[in-house]
């Protein structure tokens, strides 16, 4: 049980380096507030809301990923070096990708709900 919780422990000092260093993951957490507040004010049903936190989730763990691949590409080196840009430059990609389906969803939920 001890390590299980020493597991648990090393998971929330990695959500406080994200909250204290990170401020795109700062950023994402305020749009992840508006898009709650925005659901509860628009009364948005079940099915929307499994939508909008998958959606909240994979952009908060593609940022966390994003950030985990700069931290050990920068511990390995602090050089330029293509494959080390090519690495941040992938992983950065995936947070834009993760973005973009997330606003999608967020326009064909809250879309119909604005213009009613």
């Amino acid at each position: 049980l001890e390590a299980h919780m020493k597991r648990f422990s090393y998971a929330f000092q990695g959500m406080l380096v994200l909250i204290i260093k990170d401020h795109k993951f700062l950023l994402h957490l305020l749009l992840a507030l508006i898009v709650i507040i925005a659901g509860f004010t628009f009364k948005i049903n079940e099915v929307e809301w499994l939508f909008i936190i998958i959606s909240i989730g994979l952009v908060l763990a593609f940022e966390a990923i994003n950030t985990a691949v700069e931290y050990v590409v920068d511990l390995v080196t602090n050089e330029y070096h293509v494959l080390a840009k090519n690495a941040k430059d992938v992983a950065a990609f995936s947070v834009v990708l993760a973005s973009l389906v997330a606003l999608v969803i967020g326009l064909i939920i809250f879309l119909p709900y604005v213009f009613k």
